[in-house]
């Protein structure tokens, strides 16, 4: 495992500017390009996942919000529990700001992308409707672009694991529970085994169930467990209110320490900030339009507004008030990373037993991504191959669940890093090719709107 980490560690800064490149510049660039369309319509796409605006006849398998569940599911998990303690502490309260900075953008970014997933849809060797970066690559921008979705494809393979998850799981399960003391005497690795192949188990049951079973497990555990781990955080702060401003404060004082400690100076923190915002709420990385392609939706405009939303519940909010909870409690100045720094954070301020309703909050995130996630690796080895062929990715994907159980925190860290850097490229290429495209429909769309008077 070692010799692994240390091979991905020496590929992991050749992709950094190009990432950082494609997606601050270029959801800059989408930012005025749409003359911040997106934005300015914000309350209009809360309206359309309410399904206000839904078209029974329009084609596809689920229904917007089933859509953006599935995707927030995905994305809403311990990428904001852990991944924005692992930010704090590699690169410092300042950190967050970068985050958001990152995430404000991707909001944009998402708009086109979930756009461009409705545009161009193609179907499967059995048919089934099919959205996302294969299709807005191969389609849009023509058969010379295919190699590019190829490459997509073959880094989603390693990119789509659920290995970030169920590493920082069992990392929760041992930290809270302790079971190698409490429940039965036997080592670590074991037991880090043992709930590697329980949560391997479990994941099989739903996943092999299909699309339409993750949509509405998804949609029915994703609002509840957001609702739940918000009231939690909401209880803290209120608790603490006078150290919410300090804690803010702290953030965007830290955000421009050019003396940082961080490797690469301020640079380095923009990179870690970056990285764990892509990592957070995926925009840019290509992921979203794989689901969003199959809403009941004709409308381009109207999906990538479904998507947008993405970036905003799962950064903007939920990164945030965890942010806000591991500074206050003063966990970031711990020597822990990842889940065990927010689980710290959490028992000190919930008198004590923070850390076990953490576990349970884990628990449900954990295991939504792990019932979404494989999806996405499913449509990446259907499009290298075929359907059935590609069905064969989920068993891939369960036994890495046990991998990851037992690997270090870095190393799973590191393998989504280098693979979500190198899918950026592709994807953010083809969005901002198409992305003329995007603005002629949605400004088709809005004078519609406008003209109907909805």
């Amino acid at each position: 495992m070692d010799t692994i980490n240390d091979f991905i560690s020496s590929l992991l800064p050749y992709t950094e500017w190009p990432m950082f490149i494609l997606l601050i510049g270029g959801g800059l660039f989408l930012a005025f390009y749409s003359k911040f369309a997106p934005f300015r319509h914000f309350g209009h796409a809360i309206a359309v996942v309410s399904g206000k605006y839904d078209d029974k006849n329009a084609k596809g398998d689920v229904s917007s919000f089933q859509a953006l569940s599935a995707a927030v599911a995905a994305t809403v998990g311990l990428g904001n529990i852990s991944g924005v303690a692992i930010a704090i502490h590699d690169g410092g309260p300042g950190v967050v700001f970068w985050i958001w900075m990152t995430a404000l953008l991707g909001m944009g970014i998402k708009f086109y992308s979930g756009s461009l997933a409705i545009m161009y849809r193609g179907t499967d060797s059995e048919g089934h409707m099919q959205g996302g970066p294969m299709f807005y690559i191969t389609q849009g921008m023509g058969k010379w672009a295919k190699p590019m979705a190829i490459f997509f494809s073959i880094c989603g393979l390693f990119g789509f694991l659920g290995v970030f998850t169920a590493n920082q799981f069992t990392e929760a399960f041992m930290g809270v529970v302790e079971p190698h003391e409490t429940i039965w005497a036997t080592s670590e690795y074991n037991w880090k085994l043992g709930i590697g192949f329980f949560l391997a188990i479990i994941t099989s049951i739903v996943i092999f169930g299909g699309l339409t079973k993750i949509a509405k497990v998804a949609s029915a555990i994703v609002p509840f467990m957001v609702g739940i781990y918000l009231l939690a955080v909401i209880f803290v702060m209120a608790s603490h209110a006078g150290e919410i401003w300090p804690a803010l404060k702290m953030i965007l004082v830290e955000a421009w320490n050019f003396d940082t400690a961080v490797t690469g100076g301020f640079w380095g923190l923009v990179i870690v900030g970056v990285r764990r915002a892509m990592f957070s709420n995926e925009a840019g990385l290509g992921s979203a339009p794989m689901y969003h392609g199959q809403s009941r939706n004709d409308e381009p405009a109207k999906e990538g507004l479904v998507a947008m939303l993405g970036p905003f519940i799962d950064t903007i909010l939920v990164c945030t008030f965890t942010a806000v909870v591991i500074i206050l409690s003063g966990a970031y100045l711990e020597d822990g990373s990842g889940i065990t720094m927010t689980m710290s954070a959490f028992e000190t301020t919930l008198y004590g037993i923070g850390d076990v309703l953490l576990m349970v909050i884990v628990a449900a995130f954990a295991l939504s991504t792990l019932f979404t996630y494989s999806y996405y690796g499913v449509k990446s080895l259907s499009f290298l191959t075929n359907a059935k062929i590609g069905k064969w990715y989920n068993v891939f994907f369960i036994v890495m669940i046990v991998f990851a159980a037992i690997a270090s925190l870095k190393l799973v860290k590191n393998l989504i890093d280098l693979s979500y850097a190198l899918m950026v490229i592709p994807n953010m290429i083809a969005v901002l090719y198409l992305s003329p495209k995007v603005n002629a429909a949605s400004k088709q769309y809005f004078e519609k709107r406008k003209n109907s008077g909805a």
